[in-house]
């Protein structure tokens, strides 16, 4: 096998983590940013792919911030899916695999129970629209494109990205003196970026395709697991339950989104550990930069 890769979205949480899983198992990497090069420029893409001769290209970069993408659609819509149709071009022209992540708000929650990759999908808002129309694209043009979903990512790189995730938040907020409140009734499968890293390159080095779902493999609400992360961290916060109808937002989000790892594991993948222990090592590896 060829191992040579190229990362977009390099200084994500995702991306650090798929860079580091990389060089681990020999690969070749170039790792490219967003300063280094904008995706959401064609040429920029096509030209930096030739450059390099690559056989295989993750794309860990994202609009994510999903309120925000109800006043600015087009932004959304520019890097979540027409950049991926960049991607794919690019990699369409040098004959390499893509590799694509996307997100459980492709679905709408009404299912109440996790998901699987043949689950209907119907977004709920702009970000969630971009996204799937981003997984549309990538299997458009490429015939082996590997497109994985994923859900609540949190990785040590979190500690100094702009946006940080849910983990450095709710440490954050532990700061102050004031309550916490954390919605009750939203469900996700939260995951640690290293393990998210590492399926996808098992799954790569199987030669799957399609479609596969790789989340944190325990579905939480959102207050439920700010309580683990307070207990892991040992704080105690004055820390309060929440729901929808008093916490509002501009996009509107799935009620239960966690996805199901059964396709996964079918295939012969590790199964993921608990979120406790998830929990563990993330601050196991975020010591050093903390």
């Amino acid at each position: 096998m060829n191992r040579t890769a190229a990362v977009f979205g390099a200084s994500g949480q995702l991306g650090v983590e798929l860079v580091r899983e990389l060089k681990g198992r020999h690969y070749s990497v170039s790792a490219f940013d967003r300063h280094e090069v904008d995706i959401s420029d064609a040429a920029a893409v096509e030209n930096a792919l030739a450059r390099i001769d690559v056989a295989v290209v993750f794309n860990a970069a994202a609009y994510n911030q999903v309120d925000v993408a109800e006043k600015e659609p087009q932004a959304a819509f520019l890097v979540n899916a027409l950049a991926v149709r960049n991607i794919a071009l690019a990699c369409r022209q040098t004959d390499a695999r893509l590799v694509h992540f996307s997100t459980d708000y492709v679905f709408d929650g009404a299912a109440r129970r996790p998901y699987h990759e043949d689950d209907p999908t119907h977004p709920l808002g702009a970000y969630a629209v971009s996204k799937l129309a981003g997984e549309l694209y990538a299997q458009a043009y490429l015939e082996r494109a590997l497109v994985i979903r994923t859900s609540g990512v949190f990785g040590p790189a979190g500690v100094g990205t702009a946006r940080g995730n849910f983990v450095e938040l709710m440490l954050r907020l532990a700061g102050s003196s004031n309550p916490i409140r954390v919605v009750e009734d939203h469900v996700a499968s939260p995951t640690f970026a290293p393990l998210l890293a590492a399926r996808t390159v098992d799954l790569v080095e199987r030669e799957f395709a399609g479609v596969f779902h790789v989340g944190g493999g325990t579905p939480i609400s959102w207050f439920q697991f700010a309580k683990q992360i307070f207990e892991t961290a040992g704080v105690k916060p004055m820390l309060l339950a929440t729901n929808e109808r008093e916490y509002r937002t501009a996009a509107r989000r799935p009620k239960y989104s966690a996805l199901s790892n059964a396709k996964m594991e079918q295939v012969g993948l590790e199964h993921m550990p608990p979120l406790s222990r998830t929990l563990e090592l993330y601050f196991e590896r975020r010591r050093p930069s903390a």
